[in-house]
């Protein structure tokens, strides 16, 4: 009797994809030439599909291949999740990071979580909703990131870049824009300054590290009255700020780690009849739209939002194309207003 040799199993794209380390609608995008991978990566799927006799059905092209991306934009869990999703500088990013995908022909998922389970992200992957993943933040999460991106690696992170990251992330330089703020409170005279931000998150650590910087180079000893560790809240930032007025210590500024801190530092000012500039000055951080119309006019470190969200669009669609992303540290901007003058001439500076 002739033995029955066992058939093998015909290649598809799963595999294909597996073996090119890329997603199945890459794979799909290469062998039709399309120029949306790079010719690289198609002349690398090319080989891999001739190598293994892999032909491109068509039926299984036009089930796999979204010509159309779908980008989840999710943010780590925070003190106040639903704070973040209406803060002005998120909307500002999210616009931009919208505008990028447009652009490139791409929908926009925007997606909450709660940070309840310990494997949020994990979980959020397996769901399979979208194509790709922007992460607003690292949060406390940089841990969990770095696992994830050795399983997964789709996405990308808008925050700092820290020692030891494995992932892909695009920000602002942190150090450098808490430095030039409080450098510059320091040229107008200032000598006591306050500075009022979260430092349990990496980017306000790494400004917080600036304005340190900073006073040692004037050799100023930092006092730790003057640092005020608050969340990003508007009502947090007020409170903290009657805290240290009510304290009686010392000081005639405050460096605050966004805009909206600053704004409701500047309300708990006015409550006790301190006036801004004259008595405190004040720099924020951001430039959100309604700093130049505030009263007084908000000085205020800039992020480029603009930058920003296309350097995250661009990277991940390289990652979704099988190529390296490049990690981005954007150069920020002191914009100088009304919120900061020279040394105070009355005695109720603090």
């Amino acid at each position: 009797m002739k033995r029955r040799t066992k058939k093998r199993r015909p290649i598809k794209m799963d595999d294909l994809a597996e073996l090119a380390g890329v997603s199945k609608s890459t794979v799909s995008r290469a062998l039709s030439d399309n120029p949306l991978v790079s010719k690289k990566t198609r002349d690398r799927i090319k080989q891999l599909a001739k190598e293994h006799n892999y032909r491109l059905n068509v039926n299984a092209r036009n089930f796999f291949l979204k010509e159309t991306l779908t980008i989840a934009v999710l943010m780590p869990s925070a003190n106040n999740a639903d704070w973040r999703i209406l803060d002005p500088f998120f909307l500002e990013l999210l616009g931009n990071i919208a505008d990028a995908l447009n652009e490139a022909g791409h929908e926009l998922l925007l997606a909450k979580t709660s940070g309840q389970s310990v494997n949020w992200i994990e979980e959020y992957t397996k769901l399979q909703r979208c194509d790709g993943m922007i992460l607003i933040g690292q949060g406390s999460e940089h841990d969990k990131i770095n696992h994830l991106w050795e399983t997964f690696d789709a996405f990308v992170v808008w925050g700092a870049k820290l020692p030891g990251q494995k992932y892909c992330s695009v920000g602002s330089d942190n150090f450098n824009g808490g430095k030039m703020a409080a450098e510059y409170l320091l040229s107008l005279g200032r000598k006591r300054l306050a500075f009022l931000g979260d430092r349990e998150l990496p980017e306000v650590m790494l400004r917080f590290k600036g304005y340190l910087a900073a006073l040692k180079q004037a050799g100023i000893e930092p006092d730790e009255q003057l640092e005020l560790s608050t969340p990003f809240e508007s009502d947090a930032a007020f409170t903290a700020t009657v805290r240290l007025i009510e304290s009686g210590a010392s000081f005639d500024s405050i460096v605050a780690a966004s805009d909206v801190l600053a704004m409701s530092a500047i309300r708990a000012l006015k409550q006790y009849d301190l006036e801004v500039p004259d008595d405190i000055s004040i720099i924020g951080y951001d430039d959100i739209m309604l700093s130049s119309y505030y009263n007084p006019a908000l000085t205020t470190v800039r992020q480029n939002c603009a930058e920003g969200g296309h350097q995250m669009v661009k990277n991940l669609l390289r990652i979704l194309d099988g190529e390296e992303p490049v990690s981005v540290l954007l150069p920020t901007e002191l914009v100088i207003r009304s919120s900061c003058s020279g040394p105070p001439t009355r005695k109720k500076s603090r």
